[in-house]
């Protein structure tokens, strides 16, 4: 199992909306970076979706339901089919993450722009220990 993160801005899509809806395709994204990492979700895999703007933090989880494909509205982007795994609470903010000083190196702290990447290992060890009793 692998682990990714994905942004969105609350105002358009929410952790709410998520899981009032209970599953979502995943779309809208362009930068090439963020389209692979995409490109190399695999159903199992576990995204925690992050709100960014305004409070800036880590709000829930999606699990990956589908393989990545192209996305029909832009042929250079990817899609992916997303259902709703839960909340993370409280949210974990970017200040607590860049505070920790152990993430330095990790796109959402180098790459602030970056709308979807791969999670480090030690990212998941480290909500897992703040998290036990959810499933990370």
């Amino acid at each position: 199992m692998n682990y990714f993160l994905a942004k969105t801005e609350p105002s358009t899509y929410s952790i709410d909306d998520l899981e009032r809806d209970r599953h979502t395709t995943w779309d809208g994204v362009t930068n090439p970076q963020a389209v692979h990492a995409i490109r190399e979700m695999r159903p199992g895999d576990i995204v925690f979706i992050y709100h960014s703007g305004g409070v800036s933090s880590v709000v829930g989880m999606a699990a990956v339901k589908s393989q990545p494909r192209d996305d029909p509205k832009n042929p250079k982007s990817a899609v992916v089919e997303l259902e709703f795994a839960g909340r993370v609470e409280p949210p974990v903010t970017l200040a607590e993450i860049k505070q920790s000083g152990k993430f330095d190196d990790w796109a959402l702290v180098r790459q602030g722009r970056l709308s979807t990447m791969a999670v480090p290992e030690k990212f998941v060890a480290w909500m897992r220990a703040r998290y036990p009793k959810a499933k990370i």
